[in-house]
């Protein structure tokens, strides 16, 4: 991320550190591909062969993203605190190198509707639920490994790709940050939960959502 990536990148008012320089890398490689640069075509090719792998495995990935904002945050003290910030910000975009692959529109959005329940909950139909859907979306909830998380996220973006569907990357590299770190977890899974039940339906897809259904349970296989 060059400095000057960074200051034409809109704040969100909000976001924490990790949510602020993935957004401006998701903003600066979403442009860029959209313009066919050839930088960023680069980079999403490089982020990709790192999706559902162990973050820091890919050697190839090293010194790709500008991590100095990370080591510069009060909030990042710490081995510990700072390798949970890595595998947040890596995973993350490796995700959305996947997401964005031969899609012409983004697959970042601002929007509430980019959170991960509520993305998954559209690529049903209003007033039903697609079971194997659904049980993909427990079993990632239900992960007990950032490994095993970040592979069955992927599955999930694979489907979200497929019918066009954008994530808010920022919030989500947020959210794999807390789901490292201790206690967080659950708060993670329930945020997941409610959202998917907070969705609202396609448009086209019919005139209501069944909110009635049962959250994602924890202990799913």
């Amino acid at each position: 991320m060059t400095a000057s990536a960074a200051s034409t990148t809109p704040s969100r008012r909000g976001l924490e550190v990790i949510g602020e320089l993935v957004l401006a890398e998701v903003s600066r490689l979403q442009e860029g591909y959209r313009r066919d640069r050839s930088a960023a075509v680069s980079s999403l090719a490089r982020l990709r062969r790192g999706a559902g792998r162990a973050p820091m495995s890919t050697p190839d990935l090293w010194g790709l993203i500008d991590l100095a904002p990370l080591h510069d945050a009060d909030s990042m003290r710490g081995e510990e605190a700072m390798e949970h910030a890595q595998n947040a910000v890596f995973a993350t975009l490796a995700l959305y190198a996947l997401h964005q692959q031969s899609r012409s529109d983004g697959m970042h959005t601002n929007s509430r509707a980019g959170e991960l329940g509520r993305a998954v909950r559209r690529l049903m139909p209003a007033g039903q639920l697609d079971e194997p859907i659904r049980k993909r979306f427990v079993r990632t909830g239900a992960a007990t490994d950032f490994v095993t998380l970040t592979v069955r996220l992927r599955e999930l973006v694979s489907l979200l790709r497929r019918d066009g569907i954008p994530l808010d990357y920022a919030l989500l590299a947020e959210q794999l940050y807390r789901w490292q770190r201790p206690g967080g977890r659950q708060a993670v899974r329930r945020s997941w939960g409610l959202s998917f039940h907070a969705a609202q339906p396609r448009p086209g897809d019919g005139d209501s959502t069944d909110s009635s259904q049962n959250p994602p349970e924890d202990n799913a296989q």
